[in-house]
């Protein structure tokens, strides 16, 4: 887990270089995001792999590599840690975003299978992965979620504050590859808007949620905007 980001505000903010990114294929099949009026974030899996067959293969880096092999497990570790929190405190939100987070951990594998890379998920198990990292930090999690509903609204947020660190990382480390940034562009977009949904449930249970990893005035600018559809 990185503690470190690139200021990333304008991505936010800043018109999106390819079409595909906006949220609208090239084809008339439907967007590539399927958000919901919460904020539930989807990937339309049939329409990302279209989009990604219209682009070149290109060629990978070692950091390009690594970032995606390293981001399918994170999304698999919000996923698990959404599943195991619905299971402790059965609230709609982290079965709606589990299920989300199913979609994104797809997208990924859309792009291991893409590049013939070895797939670090394989038939592990929920709670099992391949990095060590991500195996702590899902442990710790879950942990960290356990005594409290406010807690495990929190972990939610956190987990998004993550990922969204960590996209950040990785995409400004892509060279000429324009699938891996359609795939990281959609992801942020839907973490953006799963952090938006905690950060809510948090307000409604009267705490304000103080991020731990994005700047502040980034983090400013994603809550006080709408959903992204």
């Amino acid at each position: 887990m990185y503690t470190q980001h690139n200021r990333y505000l304008g991505l936010l903010l800043a018109p999106l270089m390819l079409v595909a990114i906006q949220g609208c294929s090239s084809d008339d099949d439907g967007p590539v995001l399927l958000v919901d009026d919460n904020g539930y974030t989807s990937v339309n899996l049939s329409v990302m792999r279209s989009e990604l067959d219209s682009l070149p293969l290109g060629e990978l880096s070692d950091v390009e590599r690594e970032g995606i092999l390293y981001m399918r497990e994170e999304e698999k570790l919000a996923r698990d840690v959404y599943l195991y929190l619905d299971q402790v405190w059965n609230r709609r939100v982290f079965k709606n975003i589990s299920d989300s987070e199913q979609t994104h951990a797809d997208t990924m594998l859309l792009l291991i299978e893409r590049y013939r890379l070895t797939d670090p998920v394989g038939n592990n198990p929920p709670g099992v992965f391949t990095n060590s990292i991500l195996q702590n930090l899902h442990d710790d999690l879950i942990a960290q979620g356990d005594p409290s509903l406010i807690d495990a609204f929190k972990v939610g947020a956190l987990i998004e504050e993550v990922d969204l660190v960590d996209i950040e990382r990785y995409i400004a480390n892509v060279s000429g590859n324009d699938d891996i940034v359609l795939v990281y562009e959609n992801l942020m977009k839907g973490s953006r808007n799963h952090l938006r949904a905690f950060v809510r449930n948090l307000d409604s249970q009267g705490v304000t949620y103080i991020p731990e990893y994005l700047d502040p005035d980034d983090y400013d600018a994603i809550i006080n905007s709408p959903m992204e559809h």
